[in-house]
């Protein structure tokens, strides 16, 4: 196999794997666990504005992870699920060991390097992002 075929095929295995995972976020914040449950944990955490930051991150997750599995505007969405998981590891994960049984941030970084991957080496070929191209 040559080289751009796997580069192409890793980037959208870890675009659709990071949709799935968000999506599956996002779902649970504003359908199973829903936003009024989900604003009272964001408020024990310390997160302000809790009632529109349930709201907010229950959105940017189902949305983002939609968008990512079409690859369209994947960096953008990329860095904006970056902020969201940077403060999810400062008001959720901070101080509770590193594991994700403890409570800690371990997958969450996993997210965010994950992230990283998309903003520097974009949606690759198989992405509306390469759709609407000018290239």
């Amino acid at each position: 196999m040559d080289r751009p075929f796997i580069r192409e095929t890793a980037l959208l295995l870890l675009r659709l794997v990071l949709g799935v995972i968000f999506i599956a976020h996002g779902w649970d914040k504003m359908f199973i666990t829903g936003p009024i449950e989900t604003a009272g944990q964001f408020s024990a955490m310390g997160v302000p504005n809790a009632r529109f930051s349930a709201y907010a991150a229950g959105i940017a997750e189902l949305a983002g992870g939609g968008m990512l599995i079409l690859g369209f505007l994947s960096t953008i969405v990329a860095g904006v699920l970056i902020l969201l998981m940077g403060a999810a590891i400062f008001f959720a994960h901070w101080g509770s060991g590193f594991f994700v049984g403890q409570g800690g941030p371990e997958f969450v970084m996993v997210l965010i390097a994950a992230l990283i991957m998309i903003v520097v080496f974009g949606a690759g070929r198989v992405s509306l992002d390469r759709v609407f191209a000018d290239d």
